[in-house]
């Protein structure tokens, strides 16, 4: 999802400590955006790291992560809640010590043989499934910049029935 946000607003990730960054401006706004290099249940080190080094206040965070039990291309927002399984939200509520920053959940289906969810994780998008992402990943990055100069709630209203 950050590197189709970063590729449509025409700006390049680099290598930084735990992860790897690139700074956006819109509408006035300035995202920090970060993919970390830590392994997924650490990734809540580099996101307290990067949360502190720009001084980045827990209302203005914004988790993105892919979803197995959600179809793929589903989007869904929430103001705080739990980890749902996911080892990269558990490491970061422990890492911060809350459950209250926002998340933006993005479905990647659940095609996968019982016990092989780690290959699908990490295996290649299928022709059907890259006819849609171009257009999901899209309607995910306006979602990301609305969560930062809308607000929360107005995101979640637009964007969890789409």
């Amino acid at each position: 999802m950050l590197d189709a946000l970063a590729r449509a607003s025409n700006i390049t990730f680099g290598s930084a400590r735990y992860g790897d960054v690139a700074e956006l401006r819109h509408k006035g706004k300035t995202f920090i955006l970060l993919k970390p290099s830590t392994y997924m249940n650490l990734s809540g080190k580099a996101v307290s790291y990067w949360m502190q080094k720009e001084k980045i206040a827990l209302e203005n965070l914004l988790v993105v992560v892919d979803d197995l039990a959600l179809p793929l291309g589903v989007i869904r927002i929430r103001s705080r809640g739990s980890d749902g399984g996911h080892n990269g939200l558990k490491s970061t509520n422990e890492t911060l010590g809350t459950q209250d920053y926002a998340r933006l959940r993005f479905g990647i289906g659940n095609g996968y043989p019982r016990g092989h969810q780690v290959d699908y994780v990490l295996g290649e998008w299928s022709d059907e499934e890259l006819k849609i992402l171009p257009e999901r990943l899209a309607k995910a990055g306006e979602a990301i910049l609305c969560f930062g100069t809308i607000g929360i709630e107005r995101t979640m209203n637009l964007f969890n029935n789409q």
